[in-house]
């Protein structure tokens, strides 16, 4: 196959997921397990909000007609409560901040705009109706449909679930993922590799990616490189929502992912993507059940999980718009590169935010390299150059 561009893999996978996925499963929750979980149903608004005309500042309720002028204090309405009375002509109502705005009153003034006497306030200036007030229903109209199905739930959706009564939801059930880290040279984590092999990084890493993701991780036995061990193992992965094999992508001649990925009837639709690190990587469909071949150094597995993989996985557990944010910051140094691949390359971003500083890096196995970093940045593949201060897009880690 001729290699995709990033962005024409990308759509790609979004494309084919959203035409070919299934509605997950359906849990009811309670609202404090909500955050992170996926909308399985429209919310509404079981009231307007806010219920009632509220002022938005501490100060005095007044009839914008009386201003500027001196008006006699009746009252106060502190939130929470509502002032029995009404306001009348020249006349005000000491008010605080999300207080019921009085009957008669039509603006509030904020207090550093007043001067109190006694029972007697002065304001100086005129007040427009409906200042520092906010309309009864100005957030959300009563039945109005205020969160959408397939929404990931973050602390603000958490809150608005709180504040309409939802003590309980309804979100899509979390989706499993298999991972199966392939290759001979690697040994468990608990074993002492040989100085030709790795301990299994790759299955722990992508673990920790899922579950951030909103999945549920499943790592599986290592693969061997042969055709019948890694069948028997990806057979087992089958049986999950998602498959994420690490390694045996390339053209090694005991790279032997795609052959058993062949063997079940798999429908490939790319196998190779013009970035850096991850050229080789796989992504296809076996029945009903969406895969992804991740190279196997690490920041490739890394990378391709967060660029491809990450959208797959939040759109098979009912996400409706997988986002991949990548903001611009400024290099704080000047960048090379050969044209051609669109690259990902560990880089250190400011605690602003506003710069970003390229990471020393040796290679797609270089994971301390990876751990000193708090970015990637992401470098345009017809750019051979970029000069200290330019603007450069970042992927955070």
């Amino acid at each position: 196959m001729t290699p995709l561009t990033f962005s024409e893999a990308r759509e790609l996978v979004l494309r084919t997921i959203r035409e070919r996925r299934h509605v997950p499963g359906i849990d009811e929750v309670p609202l404090a397990e909500t955050a992170g979980r996926v909308l399985a149903e429209h919310v509404a608004a079981d009231r307007d909000s806010p219920p009632v005309a509220r002022s938005v500042r501490d100060g005095f309720a007044v009839r914008a007609v009386d201003l500027p002028g001196e008006l006699r204090i009746t009252g106060e309405v502190r939130a929470g409560e509502r002032f029995a009375g009404e306001v009348g002509p020249r006349e005000a109502i000491e008010i605080m901040t999300g207080a019921p705005v009085p009957t008669g009153a039509n603006a509030v003034v904020m207090v550093e705009h007043t001067v109190r006497e006694g029972d007697r306030v002065r304001i100086d200036r005129s007040a427009e109706p409906h200042q520092n007030i906010n309309p009864q229903g100005c957030e959300a109209r009563a039945q109005e449909v205020v969160l959408h199905a397939g929404a990931r739930l973050d602390y603000t959706g958490v809150a608005m679930l709180a504040a309409f009564g939802r003590a309980s939801v309804k979100v899509f059930r979390k989706p499993e993922v298999a991972i199966v880290a392939t290759g001979d040279e690697i040994v468990e984590v608990h074993e002492r590799p040989a100085e030709f092999q790795i301990r299994n990084s790759n299955a722990y890493s992508l673990s920790a990616q899922v579950a951030r993701a909103g999945g549920v991780p499943k790592i599986l036995p290592l693969a061997r490189d042969t055709v019948e061990h890694t069948r028997a193992i990806v057979a087992a992965a089958m049986e999950s929502d998602l498959v994420l094999l690490s390694g045996g992508v390339s053209a090694g001649k005991y790279d032997v992912v795609e052959e058993v990925l062949a063997g079940f009837g798999a429908q490939f639709l790319f196998d190779r993507v013009s970035i850096q690190p991850g050229q080789p990587l796989v992504f296809g469909q076996v029945g009903e059940k969406f895969f992804f071949g991740l190279p196997g150094n690490p920041s490739s597995t890394m990378v391709t999980f967060e660029v491809f993989a990450r959208a797959a996985l939040e759109l098979i557990g009912g996400e409706e718009e997988p986002s991949l944010h990548m903001p611009y910051a400024r290099l704080t140094r000047e960048f090379r590169q050969r044209i051609g691949l669109t690259r990902f390359l560990p880089a250190r971003l400011s605690a602003d935010g506003g710069s970003v500083t390229p990471v020393d890096w040796h290679g797609s196995g270089d994971i301390p390299a990876l751990t000193r970093a708090n970015a990637y940045l992401v470098s345009d593949p017809d750019r051979a150059e970029y000069a200290r201060g330019e603007w450069i897009r970042v992927l955070n880690k």
